[in-house]
């Protein structure tokens, strides 16, 4: 076995070990991901690399060209680091609607901070369902 063809065995089993990281640990790891491909089929919750940046997929799908994790928030999401608390974002559905005590900033990271007052909350905080916290 070449060196090259062990280096490619051992990466495999380095990203399906990684798949049992939770997410703070995952986010010191993200080289141990995939990275993301374009014809490559994802699974709901699954983890990917993009430009040294971890995602999750929203929802199955099968990736094109276009797609890429910073451009479609219908298909992906960003881990975030635990308790940091991202700037809010249009949900795409039931999949990644906001729950009750879901934490954002809003409209920019600089912003306030909002909170969830509705469960399966698709509104932005200046519409309905969130009240300011800070």
């Amino acid at each position: 076995m070449t060196l090259r063809e062990l280096a490619l065995q051992l990466r495999a089993l380095i990203e399906k070990a990684a798949v049992s990281l939770d997410d703070e640990d995952a986010l010191n790891g993200v080289e141990l991901f995939p990275a993301w491909a374009a014809g490559v089929a994802y699974t709901a919750d699954q983890r990917i690399r993009y430009e040294k940046k971890l995602y999750r997929v929203v929802q199955d799908h099968t990736s094109q060209a276009g797609w890429e994790p910073d451009k479609t928030p219908a298909l992906w999401t960003e881990v975030a680091k635990p308790g940091e608390i991202p700037v809010w974002r249009q949900p795409t559905g039931a999949q990644d609607a906001y729950k009750i005590g879901d934490k954002v900033h809003y409209p920019t990271k600089e912003d306030p901070v909002y909170i969830s007052i509705a469960d399966n909350n698709v509104w932005p905080p200046d519409a309905y369902g969130w009240e300011k916290i800070t």
